[in-house]
């Protein structure tokens, strides 16, 4: 019951809020209920029907990497704030911003998917995962996997952050490909462990249909 009187709360304060005010750092309290251990990423899974696809030149945002989003999805770019912004914080992780947001409302689900890029055109992708999650304060069991997201060298984490207003942790994932045009972190990113859990087969067919963009 409790989840569902959130979920509807969030869904509406969420379907009003700019872009990088859903948040991506929550401060942690001295202690959290428990949380089951984070699942292991995959080679692949179930996958959602297709819908548009985002990334390269005329779609609504370009990125390093092209890649299909699940129906009902909505892309849009996300402008970085001034420096002197209140949620200026939201839209850097390390050494990484925001560029694209992935609303997962129009399909039912209270969550995104979120591309994060870096001008870096070398380096591993392992590397650029490690400091995209090492620079969330609230992270803790990361678990990173050599994968394919299409035809593109990858690394993938599953990890799990605090979330202070479900009073829980909750598991997110993220994987990330570097290019000749940037370097790319796709998150995943939900409401609380289940709502990602329903999520997954958007992520599925992001990663399994990722390619370098045109």
């Amino acid at each position: 019951m409790k989840r569902n009187v959130v979920r509807g709360a969030v869904a509406v304060a969420l379907a009003g809020a700019g872009a990088v005010l859903t948040g991506c750092g929550e401060e942690k309290p001295a202690s959290s209920s428990p949380s089951s251990s984070p699942a292991k990423p995959s080679q692949g899974g179930a996958t959602a029907a297709k819908g548009s696809a985002v990334g390269a030149a005329g779609s609504a945002c370009t990125l390093p990497a092209a890649f299909d989003l699940a129906a009902k999805w909505k892309a849009k770019p996300v402008e970085p704030d001034a420096a002197d912004s209140p949620s200026a914080g939201l839209s850097k992780q390390g050494p990484f911003t925001m560029a694209c947001e992935m609303d997962a409302k129009p399909a039912g689900n209270v969550g995104f998917l979120r591309a994060w890029t870096e001008d870096a055109k070398s380096g591993t992708p392992r590397a650029a995962l490690e400091a995209f999650v090492g620079a969330n304060k609230n992270a803790s069991k990361a678990t990173y996997q050599e994968i394919k997201a299409g035809a593109l060298p990858a690394t993938e984490v599953v990890f799990e952050t605090y979330s202070k207003l479900m009073d829980e942790s909750k598991q997110e994932r993220a994987l990330a490909v570097v290019t000749r045009k940037g370097t790319l972190v796709l998150h995943l990113s939900g409401l609380d462990t289940q709502e990602q859990t329903e999520m997954l087969p958007a992520y599925e067919l992001a990663k399994s249909s990722m390619r370098a963009a045109s």
